[in-house]
C-alpha cells in the first residue's frame, strides 16, 4: 500500500467515524468514503517559493464561505508545469501560526471537484524548497457542511489548467 493510499484510508476513517469530522451524524451514517482522482505523479513538484520583497508583502482579507474574511499575508508565488502549460499560484501565509496556505481553483472546479476550489499544503524540504503534491489536494470543510467557515480561493489563484489529482466533489454535501 502506498503512502497516499494509507493517507486516504485514514482520512476516510476520520470522516466516517470521528465526531469532530466535518460531516453531520446523518452524513456519517451514509458515508462510504471520499472520491479521489487516481494518483498522478506528474502533479508532484519540488519547488522554491518566489518570495515577494518586504514592501510587496501585504496582508489581504480573504473572503470566506460565510461572507466573512480572514487575514493572510501574500507571501510569494510558485510556478510549475501542467501538461506543457506554465501555471502560477500565489502562496499565502497565516498571520497567526505562520503556516503557508495554498487555495486554488482549476478547470475541474464545479465539474469533478468542489466548485469553490480546493487547498493543497506545501511541505518543507531542504534548502528552501517545498513539496507540492496535488495528490493531497483537499476540499475545505464547507464543501461537506455549510456550518464551516472556509477561505475562498482568490481570483489570482484560478488556474486555467485541470488539476486532476486529490479529492473530487462530495455528492452528499449538506446545504449544497
Amino acid at each position: 500500500m502506498s503512502e497516499l493510499s494509507e493517507f486516504r484510508e485514514g482520512k476516510d476513517r476520520y470522516f466516517g467515524q470521528d465526531p469532530d469530522a466535518p460531516l453531520t451524524p446523518e452524513q456519517q451514517g451514509r458515508f462510504a468514503g471520499l472520491a479521489y482522482y487516481p494518483e498522478n505523479s506528474a502533479l508532484q513538484f519540488a519547488l522554491t517559493i518566489d518570495e515577494l520583497n518586504d514592501q510587496e508583502k501585504e496582508t489581504i482579507e480573504m473572503a470566506t464561505s460565510t461572507g466573512d474574511s480572514l487575514p493572510y499575508i501574500r507571501w510569494g508565488t510558485i510556478s510549475f508545469q501542467v501538461e506543457g502549460e506554465t501555471a502560477t499560484l500565489t502562496v499565502y501565509r497565516d498571520e497567526d501560526d505562520g503556516e503557508f496556505f495554498l487555495p486554488f481553483t482549476d478547470l475541474t472546479s464545479g465539474q469533478s471537484s468542489y466548485s469553490e476550489g480546493r487547498y493543497v499544503d506545501l511541505e518543507p524540504l531542504h534548502h528552501g524548497r517545498f513539496q507540492l503534491d496535488f495528490n493531497y489536494a483537499y476540499n475545505p470543510y464547507c464543501a461537506y457542511n455549510p456550518n464551516w467557515n472556509c477561505p475562498v480561493p482568490p481570483v489570482e489563484n484560478r488556474l486555467d489548467v485541470a488539476i486532476e489529482a486529490g479529492e473530487k466533489s462530495f455528492p452528499d454535501a449538506e446545504g449544497h
